[in-house]
């Protein structure tokens, strides 16, 4: 399909460590993905698994660390991008350190926020994102009973800091018992939301 004046450019994340294709968070990255490129928007993907990424260690490193190419790389995909869908499996109630590792990577200053003086703003203004989380226990549980701290801390304390908005959350809960209709219920889900770049 040919782009629209309404096109967006969407960058695909996704964040699960392992590379298996069964795993549902793949298959929800390529029903967003599919939704997306059939409604005319642009779409790249950044799949972790595939990447080697360092632990950053100390604040210098952080500060003024050179970062390896392959998040060089994932930095400029991120600035050309208007909107960014971050998937990953819930573990030990927040992401995966990989997903961690991969934000303190990319997110650094001068690139995501002010790098000094009393300058903290936001670099990433003018993007949208939003996280599409998996977990084993159900999501009402983790919303209410939790109150989806992991998410809700990610949100905030990084995606929000560093300027995107608006940020909203898909939580997909009990899957590893869900039904196969739910499942493609979840999918068709991550295609409408693909088609709309939301």
């Amino acid at each position: 399909m040919a782009a629209t004046p309404s096109s967006r450019r969407i960058l695909v994340v996704q964040g699960h460590p392992d590379g298996d294709p069964r795993r549902l968070c793949r298959a929800l990255a390529d029903a967003y993905a599919e939704g997306a490129a059939a409604a005319g928007h642009a779409v790249e993907r950044i799949d972790l698994a595939a990447m080697e990424i360092p632990m950053v260690r100390d604040q210098e490193d952080f500060r003024h660390g050179s970062p390896p190419p392959a998040v060089l790389a994932a930095q400029e995909a991120i600035r050309a991008a208007d909107h960014v869908v971050l998937l990953f499996p819930l573990w030990l109630g927040t992401m995966p350190a990989l997903v961690k590792a991969f934000l303190e990577q990319t997110m650094r200053p001068g690139f995501a926020f002010g790098d000094g003086g009393t300058s903290l703003r936001g670099l990433l203004k003018g993007r949208s994102a939003r996280v599409v989380v998996t977990m084993g226990m159900p999501a009402f549980v983790f919303r209410w009973w939790f109150m989806a701290h992991g998410v809700l801390g990610l949100e905030r304390n990084i995606l929000k800091f560093v300027g995107f908005g608006p940020v909203r959350h898909t939580l997909l809960g009990a899957v590893e018992s869900v039904r196969p209709a739910v499942r493609e219920g979840w999918l068709a889900r991550m295609r409408r939301l693909g088609t709309d770049a939301r």
